[in-house]
Protein backbone atom coordinates (compact mmCIF):
# COMPACT_ATOMS: atom_id res chain seq x y z
CA UNK A 1 0.00 0.00 0.00
CA UNK A 2 2.79 2.40 0.97
CA UNK A 3 4.82 1.43 -2.09
CA UNK A 4 1.96 2.12 -4.51
CA UNK A 5 1.16 5.42 -2.85
CA UNK A 6 4.82 6.37 -2.90
CA UNK A 7 5.08 5.41 -6.58
CA UNK A 8 2.14 7.62 -7.46
CA UNK A 9 3.67 10.50 -5.60
CA UNK A 10 7.01 9.95 -7.31
CA UNK A 11 5.28 10.09 -10.68
CA UNK A 12 3.70 13.33 -9.62
CA UNK A 13 7.11 14.55 -8.51
CA UNK A 14 8.51 14.01 -12.01
CA UNK A 15 6.02 16.48 -13.50
CA UNK A 16 6.80 20.11 -14.03
CA UNK A 17 4.63 21.05 -11.02
CA UNK A 18 7.03 19.31 -8.67
CA UNK A 19 9.62 22.05 -8.17
CA UNK A 20 11.13 23.67 -5.09
CA UNK A 21 11.91 22.50 -1.59
CA UNK A 22 8.46 23.34 -0.22
CA UNK A 23 6.69 20.95 -2.57
CA UNK A 24 9.28 18.27 -1.93
CA UNK A 25 8.82 18.64 1.84
CA UNK A 26 5.06 18.38 1.37
CA UNK A 27 5.54 15.21 -0.67
CA UNK A 28 7.76 13.63 1.98
CA UNK A 29 5.30 14.57 4.70
CA UNK A 30 2.50 12.83 2.77
CA UNK A 31 4.66 9.71 2.49
CA UNK A 32 5.36 9.76 6.23
CA UNK A 33 1.68 10.24 7.00
CA UNK A 34 0.75 7.21 4.91
CA UNK A 35 3.47 5.10 6.51
CA UNK A 36 2.36 6.19 9.99
CA UNK A 37 -1.28 5.48 9.17
CA UNK A 38 -0.50 1.99 7.90
CA UNK A 39 1.76 1.32 10.88
CA UNK A 40 -1.00 2.38 13.28
CA UNK A 41 -3.52 0.07 11.62
CA UNK A 42 -2.13 -3.00 13.34
CA UNK A 43 -3.65 -4.99 16.16
CA UNK A 44 -0.87 -4.20 18.63
CA UNK A 45 -0.96 -0.46 17.92
CA UNK A 46 -4.73 -0.20 18.17
CA UNK A 47 -4.97 -2.31 21.33
CA UNK A 48 -2.23 -0.20 22.91
CA UNK A 49 -3.99 3.02 21.87
CA UNK A 50 -7.31 1.95 23.35
CA UNK A 51 -5.98 0.51 26.62
CA UNK A 52 -2.96 2.66 27.54
CA UNK A 53 -3.00 4.81 30.72
CA UNK A 54 -5.33 7.76 30.23
CA UNK A 55 -7.36 5.99 27.55
CA UNK A 56 -10.38 5.78 29.87
CA UNK A 57 -11.30 9.41 29.26
CA UNK A 58 -10.06 9.55 25.68
CA UNK A 59 -12.35 6.61 24.88
CA UNK A 60 -15.37 8.61 26.02
CA UNK A 61 -15.16 10.41 22.69
CA UNK A 62 -16.56 7.96 20.11
CA UNK A 63 -14.91 9.86 17.25
CA UNK A 64 -11.56 9.55 19.00
CA UNK A 65 -12.04 5.80 19.45
CA UNK A 66 -12.96 5.15 15.83
CA UNK A 67 -10.48 7.78 14.58
CA UNK A 68 -13.02 9.49 12.36
CA UNK A 69 -14.24 13.01 11.79
CA UNK A 70 -17.48 14.19 13.44
CA UNK A 71 -18.61 14.79 9.86
CA UNK A 72 -18.09 11.14 8.89
CA UNK A 73 -20.93 9.53 7.00
CA UNK A 74 -22.80 6.46 8.19
CA UNK A 75 -20.93 4.31 5.66
CA UNK A 76 -17.58 5.69 6.83
CA UNK A 77 -18.48 4.92 10.44
CA UNK A 78 -19.49 1.35 9.56
CA UNK A 79 -16.31 0.81 7.55
CA UNK A 80 -14.03 2.04 10.33
CA UNK A 81 -15.91 0.09 12.96
CA UNK A 82 -15.52 -3.16 11.01
CA UNK A 83 -11.87 -2.45 10.41
CA UNK A 84 -11.05 -1.76 14.06
CA UNK A 85 -13.26 -4.49 15.49
CA UNK A 86 -11.41 -7.06 13.38
CA UNK A 87 -8.01 -5.70 14.41
CA UNK A 88 -8.70 -5.76 18.16
CA UNK A 89 -11.00 -8.77 18.34
CA UNK A 90 -9.94 -11.06 21.24
CA UNK A 91 -10.06 -14.13 19.00
CA UNK A 92 -7.51 -12.48 16.71
CA UNK A 93 -5.24 -11.64 19.63
CA UNK A 94 -5.09 -14.74 21.86
CA UNK A 95 -1.67 -13.77 23.22
CA UNK A 96 -3.06 -10.45 24.47
CA UNK A 97 -6.67 -11.41 25.10
CA UNK A 98 -7.42 -9.31 28.21
CA UNK A 99 -6.27 -6.06 26.63
CA UNK A 100 -7.95 -7.01 23.36
CA UNK A 101 -11.27 -7.49 25.17
CA UNK A 102 -11.00 -3.98 26.66
CA UNK A 103 -10.14 -2.50 23.28
CA UNK A 104 -12.94 -4.42 21.59
CA UNK A 105 -15.46 -3.16 24.15
CA UNK A 106 -14.27 0.42 23.61
CA UNK A 107 -14.80 0.07 19.85
CA UNK A 108 -18.24 -1.47 20.34
CA UNK A 109 -19.26 1.22 22.81
CA UNK A 110 -18.19 3.97 20.41
CA UNK A 111 -20.17 2.36 17.60
CA UNK A 112 -23.26 2.07 19.84
CA UNK A 113 -22.93 5.72 20.82
CA UNK A 114 -22.81 6.86 17.21
CA UNK A 115 -26.03 4.93 16.51
CA UNK A 116 -27.85 6.85 19.23
CA UNK A 117 -29.02 10.30 18.03
CA UNK A 118 -29.04 11.70 21.57
CA UNK A 119 -25.49 10.58 22.25
CA UNK A 120 -24.33 11.89 18.87
CA UNK A 121 -25.94 15.27 19.62
CA UNK A 122 -24.29 15.39 23.04
CA UNK A 123 -20.88 14.40 21.65
CA UNK A 124 -21.02 17.09 18.95
CA UNK A 125 -22.01 19.73 21.50
CA UNK A 126 -19.00 18.77 23.60
CA UNK A 127 -16.76 18.98 20.54
CA UNK A 128 -18.14 22.44 19.72
CA UNK A 129 -17.50 23.54 23.29
CA UNK A 130 -13.98 22.13 23.06
CA UNK A 131 -13.36 24.12 19.88
CA UNK A 132 -14.50 27.33 21.57
CA UNK A 133 -12.36 26.65 24.62
CA UNK A 134 -9.38 25.87 22.40
CA UNK A 135 -9.65 29.23 20.64
CA UNK A 136 -9.93 31.04 23.98
CA UNK A 137 -6.89 29.18 25.29
CA UNK A 138 -4.86 29.98 22.17
CA UNK A 139 -5.74 33.68 22.37
CA UNK A 140 -4.71 33.73 25.99
CA UNK A 141 -1.40 32.02 25.24
CA UNK A 142 -0.70 34.39 22.33
CA UNK A 143 -1.44 37.40 24.54
CA UNK A 144 0.93 36.12 27.23
CA UNK A 145 3.60 35.40 24.63
CA UNK A 146 3.35 38.92 23.18
CA UNK A 147 4.09 40.33 26.60
CA UNK A 148 7.49 38.66 26.41
CA UNK A 149 8.26 39.44 22.77
CA UNK A 150 6.41 41.11 19.91
CA UNK A 151 7.59 38.36 17.57
CA UNK A 152 6.91 35.46 19.93
CA UNK A 153 5.05 32.48 18.49
CA UNK A 154 3.30 29.93 20.65
CA UNK A 155 4.04 26.23 20.00
CA UNK A 156 0.46 25.57 18.84
CA UNK A 157 0.84 28.10 16.01
CA UNK A 158 4.19 26.68 14.99
CA UNK A 159 3.52 22.95 15.31
CA UNK A 160 0.42 21.02 14.20
CA UNK A 161 1.30 18.33 16.73
CA UNK A 162 1.32 20.84 19.60
CA UNK A 163 -2.00 22.23 18.39
CA UNK A 164 -3.46 18.71 18.21
CA UNK A 165 -2.21 17.81 21.71
CA UNK A 166 -3.87 20.85 23.24
CA UNK A 167 -7.07 20.25 21.30
CA UNK A 168 -7.09 16.63 22.39
CA UNK A 169 -6.44 17.48 26.03
CA UNK A 170 -9.28 20.01 26.17
CA UNK A 171 -11.67 17.64 24.41
CA UNK A 172 -10.79 14.73 26.70
CA UNK A 173 -11.32 16.91 29.78
CA UNK A 174 -14.78 18.00 28.64
CA UNK A 175 -15.82 14.42 27.91
CA UNK A 176 -14.43 13.39 31.32
CA UNK A 177 -16.31 16.20 33.10
CA UNK A 178 -19.51 15.18 31.33
CA UNK A 179 -19.01 11.53 32.34
CA UNK A 180 -18.32 12.51 35.95
CA UNK A 181 -21.48 14.63 36.09
CA UNK A 182 -23.47 11.78 34.56
CA UNK A 183 -22.08 9.33 37.12
CA UNK A 184 -22.82 11.76 39.95
CA UNK A 185 -26.41 12.01 38.71
CA UNK A 186 -26.68 8.21 38.62
CA UNK A 187 -25.23 8.02 42.14
CA UNK A 188 -27.71 10.61 43.41
CA UNK A 189 -30.60 8.76 41.80
CA UNK A 190 -29.43 5.50 43.33
CA UNK A 191 -29.11 7.15 46.74
CA UNK A 192 -32.59 8.61 46.37
CA UNK A 193 -33.99 5.22 45.41
CA UNK A 194 -32.17 3.69 48.37
CA UNK A 195 -33.67 6.27 50.75
CA UNK A 196 -37.12 5.73 49.24
CA UNK A 197 -36.75 1.97 49.65
CA UNK A 198 -35.57 2.39 53.25
CA UNK A 199 -38.61 4.59 53.92
CA UNK A 200 -40.88 1.98 52.33
CA UNK A 201 -39.32 -0.76 54.46
CA UNK A 202 -39.70 1.38 57.57
CA UNK A 203 -43.38 2.01 56.79
CA UNK A 204 -43.90 -1.70 56.09
CA UNK A 205 -42.16 -2.58 59.35
CA UNK A 206 -44.23 -0.06 61.33
CA UNK A 207 -47.43 -1.33 59.70
CA UNK A 208 -46.46 -4.89 60.53
CA UNK A 209 -45.71 -3.98 64.15
CA UNK A 210 -48.97 -2.08 64.43
CA UNK A 211 -50.92 -5.04 63.09
CA UNK A 212 -49.16 -7.32 65.57
CA UNK A 213 -49.95 -4.95 68.42
CA UNK A 214 -53.59 -4.72 67.30
CA UNK A 215 -53.77 -8.50 67.13
CA UNK A 216 -52.30 -8.85 70.60
CA UNK A 217 -54.67 -6.21 71.92
CA UNK A 218 -57.68 -7.97 70.36
CA UNK A 219 -56.57 -11.28 71.82
CA UNK A 220 -56.03 -9.59 75.16
CA UNK A 221 -59.48 -8.02 74.99
CA UNK A 222 -61.10 -11.47 74.87
CA UNK A 223 -59.05 -12.51 77.87
CA UNK A 224 -59.89 -9.30 79.72
CA UNK A 225 -63.60 -9.75 79.01
CA UNK A 226 -63.47 -13.35 80.19
CA UNK A 227 -61.56 -12.27 83.31
CA UNK A 228 -64.11 -9.57 83.98
CA UNK A 229 -67.03 -11.95 83.55
CA UNK A 230 -65.36 -14.44 85.88
CA UNK A 231 -64.81 -11.68 88.41
CA UNK A 232 -68.44 -10.63 88.13
CA UNK A 233 -69.65 -14.18 88.70
CA UNK A 234 -67.36 -14.60 91.68
CA UNK A 235 -68.56 -11.33 93.10
CA UNK A 236 -72.20 -12.28 92.65
CA UNK A 237 -71.63 -15.56 94.50
CA UNK A 238 -69.96 -13.71 97.36
CA UNK A 239 -72.89 -11.32 97.64
CA UNK A 240 -75.41 -14.17 97.77
CA UNK A 241 -73.36 -16.01 100.33
CA UNK A 242 -73.03 -12.95 102.53
CA UNK A 243 -76.76 -12.32 102.35
CA UNK A 244 -77.46 -15.81 103.68
CA UNK A 245 -75.17 -15.26 106.69
CA UNK A 246 -77.00 -12.17 108.01
CA UNK A 247 -80.02 -12.55 110.45
CA UNK A 248 -83.30 -11.67 108.90
CA UNK A 249 -85.74 -10.22 111.43
CA UNK A 250 -89.36 -11.18 111.13
CA UNK A 251 -91.62 -8.82 109.46
CA UNK A 252 -93.44 -6.48 111.79
CA UNK A 253 -97.21 -6.82 111.98
CA UNK A 254 -99.39 -3.81 112.63
CA UNK A 255 -100.69 -3.55 116.25
CA UNK A 256 -104.32 -4.34 116.78
CA UNK A 257 -106.51 -2.46 119.29
CA UNK A 258 -107.60 -4.35 122.40
CA UNK A 259 -111.28 -5.09 122.62
CA UNK A 260 -113.27 -2.67 124.62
Amino acid sequence: MVASATGNMLNAASSSDFTGDKLFQSFMQDVKDIERRDEDLTSDKQIERLTKPGSKYLNLNPYEVLQISPKATEDEIKKKFRQLSILVHPDKNPENKDAAEKAFEAVNEANRALKDPEQVKKAKLILEEAGAMLEMKLKEKRREAKKLSATAVIPEDDSPEAYFRLQRAITAKLFADNDIRKQELVDRQQQEKKRERETELEVEDNTKRQKEMDKQWDEGRVNRINDWRSFQKRNEKKVKKNKQKFFKPPALKPESKPPT
